[in-house]
């Protein structure tokens, strides 16, 4: 696999900030400031990034309660996403969603969603309108190895291959359905995206901690996809390092479990490394990409803090469509 220097440093730059981004939560939710549930992304950014960055903004993606890191990898601005994680009147859906609920239309992300499972139906539709645009656009469902047991995933992966449209079903297993481990949520036949091939369509499987194995997977199942080959599906073996969501005391977890993720599976290091030792790249590069970050998720929290809320004269707006 050939990527120039300037795609591996991007590349970098939207993992770490996505790790930066969620790190800064993670602290930033104890002051209280914060309303409502947060899930953070951290130890999955291999898995986002891998998957958007053959994408473009108008190629589209459903998202999870989990979902600022496939925000931040789609091009969501982090300022924006910053305020309207703290409820704020200049967020990227006027502080009214929160972290389950972000989106931006322009950037193809048509939101997160606080419903398991909810997002594969939508992007099956999503993916019919991009059938009859006739562009070679895809739509794609992120989910995780908890919504490959809802009925609402199967009905639209059926709907999928019925209607033979562009639909990529991205289940990224981080081996916990919210407390309950995959062993025991998922049937004797653990291998999830063999669920997907029961449907008819034909499915990948990729290390979702390593960028690479991830990006060089996307990228054959996308020209199946786009070349007319119908809906396909990804398994992504990939960890999460916080709770299910923040406050979560993560006793389901074994002795040492959390060690040895941070030490064998973080994709960031992991990168790192293989660019170091590949000498694909300088890690001092690497080095100014981080500050650059941390100034970025300085700056979005601070302001984020000092923006006004919404107003609640606007509280009825953008409740009802008329047609």
């Amino acid at each position: 696999m050939q990527m120039s220097r300037d795609e591996l440093i991007g590349a970098y730059r939207r993992m770490a900030t996505i790790r930066q981004f969620e790190m800064r939560l993670h602290d930033e939710i104890k002051s209280g400031e914060i309303a409502g549930f947060t899930h953070l992304y951290c130890g999955q950014e291999a898995a986002a990034v891998g998957v958007c960055d053959h994408l473009d903004d108008d190629d589209y993606i459903v998202s999870t309660h989990r979902g600022h890191g496939h925000c931040i990898a789609k091009g969501c601005d982090v300022k924006g996403m910053m305020k309207e994680i703290y409820g704020r009147r200049d967020g990227l859906c006027k502080g009214r969603g929160g972290s389950m609920h972000i989106a931006d239309l322009s950037k193809g992300m048509l939101g997160a969603n606080g419903i398991v499972g909810a997002g594969a139906p939508q992007a099956v539709g999503a993916a019919l309108s991009a059938k009859l645009d006739r562009k070679g656009k895809v739509a794609i469902a992120f989910s995780g190895d908890g919504a490959c047991n809802q009925g609402t995933t199967f009905e639209a992966m059926n709907m999928a291959v019925v209607l033979k449209v562009p639909a990529i079903f991205v289940f990224e297993n981080n081996h916990y359905s919210e407390h309950t481990g995959v062993d025991y949520a998922v049937g004797t036949n653990r291998d999830i995206a063999s669920r997907a091939e029961a449907f008819g369509m034909k499915a990948w499987r990729a290390n979702g901690c390593d960028y690479f194995d991830t990006y060089s997977t996307m990228r054959e199942l996308l020209d199946h996809v786009r070349g007319g080959g119908g809906p396909a599906a990804i398994e992504l073996d990939t960890e999460r390092f916080y709770g299910h969501f923040e406050g979560d005391p993560q006793r389901y977890r074994g002795p040492g479990e959390l060690d040895r993720l941070w030490a064998e599976r973080d994709c960031l290091k992991n990168f790192r490394a293989r660019v170091g030792e590949g000498g694909l790249l300088d890690l001092a590069e690497l080095d100014r990409v981080d500050a650059e970050v941390s100034q970025l998720i300085d700056e979005a929290t601070s302001e984020a803090r000092a923006a006004p809320p919404p107003d609640p004269a606007h509280v009825a707006e953008d409740v009802y469509v008329e047609y």
